[in-house]
């Protein structure tokens, strides 16, 4: 069941490392934000299609709960995306890719902070291994040029603290099914962008995309719509929902090992450190689903085991992709 339930996250974080070359070649036509902005316009409409149909017009409410999705969707959608599209033009998608990885320890130290889940040693210990091994594929062994981030750096902190607290934020939607909770959220961050979209084109910030950029791009745009934003983000909840936060966050660490790999087809040759890094991703990831799957199970089955992961509760048939 775990094998199976650990599939959802794995093909979100692989669409979200083919992404990043993806929109990287979009932005020498279109500026970031309103990159972002009309992918995700065309994404909420295709999500709240599918609510509908799936679930009706009562699963638009939010019981009370707005503010809180509000929030959750600026975080997660309009924060991450932005900001992450912004840092593309200061850094190279390998970089940014490997800040992407800490998601797994900023979400298990925001975990800690907002419901005091002090992090399992193992799964923290496995994340700190995981994090080493991407090292060595983004930097061939040589640290020293990560001080070189700047600007871009400083963006992708942003970015993974925003995705950080959405990703902590659907375990608290239990009640909600994956679906309903990654249409709603957005739909909130999309109002974000259109907001700033409009503020920025209007100051001269940035340009309105002509029709024939946004024709040029077309094929990035379809699959940063279509595989990236709708079907890995629905995986990405499920994942949540059926792994828990912490769980399914480790799998952040195969975001950079996947946009290394899409390099290497288009040409780049890897060095021997880089083969061990990925090696070593891989393994840590491997050893962190054992250590998950092989905790004792409650000797009696009236008792309630208390664990870090949110109840199980089946989520909603994720569109084949």
């Amino acid at each position: 069941m775990r094998s199976r339930s650990a599939a959802f996250p794995l093909f979100a974080v692989v669409s979200w490392g083919v992404m990043f070359p993806v929109l990287a070649s979009a932005l020498t036509r279109v500026d970031a934000l309103n990159l972002t902005t009309a992918r995700y316009l065309l994404a909420s409409v295709v999500l709240l299609a599918l609510l509908l149909a799936r679930e009706g017009f009562a699963a638009l409410r939010t019981h009370r709960r707005a503010t809180e999705v509000a929030l959750l969707g600026v975080l997660g959608f309009a924060g991450f995306n932005v900001l992450t599209n912004l840092a593309l033009g200061h850094a190279t998608p390998q970089q940014i890719a490997l800040f992407a990885s800490s998601t797994p320890l900023v979400t298990q130290l925001v975990r800690w902070a907002r419901d005091g889940v002090r992090p399992r040693p193992a799964l923290l210990g496995l994340s700190l291994v995981a994090l080493l091994g991407v090292g060595l594929v983004i930097t061939r062994g040589r640290l020293d040029g990560l001080d070189q981030f700047g600007v871009g750096g400083l963006l992708m902190i942003g970015a993974v603290l925003g995705w950080a607290f959405y990703t902590h934020g659907a375990s608290r939607f239990t009640e909600w099914s994956p679906l309903r909770y990654t249409t709603l959220t957005s739909v909130a961050g999309l109002l974000a962008m259109l907001a700033a979209s409009a503020v920025a084109d209007l100051t001269g910030l940035q340009h309105a995309p002509a029709a024939a950029d946004l024709l040029a791009v077309a094929p990035q745009l379809a699959y940063a719509v279509v595989v990236a934003a709708v079907l890995a983000v629905l995986a990405w909840n499920t994942g949540i929902r059926r792994l828990g936060v912490a769980d399914a966050a480790l799998f952040m660490n195969l975001v950079p090992v996947t946009t290394f790999a899409v390099q290497v087809l288009r040409g780049y040759r890897p060095g021997a450190v880089e083969l061990v890094g990925a090696a070593l991703t891989i393994a840590a990831l491997v050893a962190a689903n054992l250590a998950t799957r092989t905790r004792k199970a409650p000797a009696t089955p009236a008792a309630v085991a208390v664990t870090d992961h949110p109840a199980v509760i089946e989520p909603v048939a994720v569109v084949a992709r």
